[in-house]
């Protein structure tokens, strides 16, 4: 497998390690958004979020929450986001789930994506369909 977290989390490649243990690795983003910004992956090799254990996804969250104010205390932030891209059509790069803890500033220039609008009659319809499929 050429998954690039496996190798650092095998020791392959360097990384700067925030945190460890049995379960999971975080350590910080060589592509950062903001200074701090932190990926938690499992150790285990798992693509995305859908195909995470639930006993693993209960202690990355777990480690995410615990993590996330530390990360803003080391960095003097006063919010962060905690995301996960899904798939490569929501900017997955790397095929190892992992979540992004991004420290966040006032006035750090990020910006959320555009909301979109739809009819009455489309959220229905979208409400039914995601109905059906519970």
């Amino acid at each position: 497998m050429d998954c690039i977290f496996c190798k650092i989390i095998e020791g392959e490649l360097p990384c700067y390690k925030v945190y460890e243990d049995k379960r999971a690795l975080a350590f910080l983003d060589i592509n950062p958004v903001n200074k701090g910004h932190v990926l938690i992956v499992p150790k285990e090799h798992h693509r995305n979020f859908l195909d995470l254990p639930k006993d693993l996804l209960k202690d990355l969250t777990s480690l995410a929450q615990d993590l996330a104010q530390n990360i803003m205390d080391g960095v003097g932030a006063t919010a962060f986001n905690l995301t996960a891209n899904n798939g490569k059509e929501a900017g997955q790069q790397v095929e190892h789930f992992h979540w992004h803890v991004i420290p966040r500033f006032a006035n750090d220039h990020l910006h959320h994506w555009p909301g979109k609008t739809f009819s009455d009659e489309e959220m229905k319809r979208f409400t039914m369909t995601i109905r059906k499929s519970i």
